[in-house]
């Protein structure tokens, strides 16, 4: 019989349950990370793997409650910290020299994506808290996404950790069908770089796609994605004021308590917004090439995310995931299908 392997940190660190359960998560990102190398699970990123390996935990060894609050800690603080970090990756100033266009694209995708998931979860009677987090996920970012939208929702954490895994590993298909039919695609590099960062699902995703079709449909793909990821903010604003508007709106007061006690500004926003102007325009002024440290930051970025995982995936119960996941999926699924097809076909 395998023996708990939190007992070991536990006892280490009795005094400070904190520390221990932040430990844990390390310990479970940096294993996802090495699981992440090997050719196979590669396909699905470091987050996915850390997200399936706590599930796993949670499954075999149930959750440590005596962790909590460094759980806690890593799925909440140490996630706006990475959300912060990760608007270092959005290059404002490449997405505005692009003009228009692809900013009315990228507008047309997320409201397209948003309504279609929306729309057939209704229809299909899904889960309506896991059907609106995987329409944002495929609207905008994956994980990331998902992450920053789900306090505004007040979402659980294990719903949060549910549409992170299960955005993860569509988009990872998707991903993987887009390089397998590249050679049959009539699209030119550029417009087949555009296909992929218009439809597909996390920016690793069109990272994985796009590359398969040389370094323009890559540069051109990258700069499609992040156009999207720029409207995580505006969209964020959106939710807030709806909540605001909902709670001055109910007459129930009980309700009422529950929106402005549940509400809280995003403000890590404003630090992503912050690190995005800071890497467009501060930072190549201080570096002549601010390439390296953007990608050793990309790397604590990745870590803080997977420890943000960690913590969510902890939080899932497979019974709930069986239950709960399968209709949201399927409305997810047709609305991917959808939005890929009608981009391909507008190219």
């Amino acid at each position: 019989m395998l023996a708990n392997p939190i007992r070991p940190v536990a006892a280490f660190t009795s005094n400070h349950p904190r520390l221990a359960g932040v430990l844990l998560t390390l310990s479970l990102a940096l294993a996802g990370w090495a699981v992440s190398l090997i050719p196979g699970p590669a396909k699905l990123g470091p987050l996915a793997c850390t997200l399936l390996l706590a599930a796993v935990y949670r499954h075999r060894f149930g959750y440590p409650q005596t962790l909590d609050a460094g759980i806690r800690f890593s799925s909440g603080t140490l996630l706006r910290a990475a959300i912060v970090l990760f608007g270092l990756k959005l290059d404002i100033a490449e997405v505005l020299r692009q003009g228009l266009p692809l900013l009315l694209r990228s507008g047309a995708t997320v409201v397209f994506s948003l309504l279609a998931v929306l729309a057939i979860g209704r229809l299909l009677r899904a889960d309506r808290k896991l059907t609106a987090l995987l329409a944002i996920g495929t609207a905008i970012c994956g994980a990331a996404a998902i992450a920053a939208t789900a306090p505004l929702l007040r979402s659980k954490n294990e719903d949060t950790a549910i549409s992170a895994g299960l955005i993860a590993v569509i988009g990872t298909l998707f991903a993987t069908f887009y390089t397998l039919i590249l050679p049959w695609l009539p699209l030119s590099p550029e417009s087949y770089g555009i296909w992929s960062g218009l439809t597909l699902h996390e920016v690793a995703h069109v990272a994985m796609a796009a590359a398969a079709g040389g370094t323009d449909a890559l540069a051109d793909g990258l700069l499609a994605k992040l156009s999207r990821v720029a409207l995580l903010v505006p969209l964020c604003l959106v939710i807030a004021a709806v909540a605001k508007l909902r709670s001055s709106r109910s007459g129930d007061p009980g309700e009422n308590q529950a929106y402005t006690g549940g509400f809280k500004f995003p403000w890590f926003l404003l630090g992503f917004i912050a690190a995005s102007l800071f890497g467009s325009y501060a930072l190549p002024l201080l570096l002549p090439d601010p390439a390296p440290l953007l990608q050793e930051l990309s790397y604590v970025t990745t870590l803080l995310l997977g420890m943000a995982m960690a913590g969510l995936g902890l939080n899932v119960s497979v019974r709930d995931l069986r239950s709960r996941a399968m209709r949201p999926l399927v409305a997810m699924l047709i609305a991917s299908v959808l939005l890929s097809t009608l981009t391909y076909w507008s190219l």
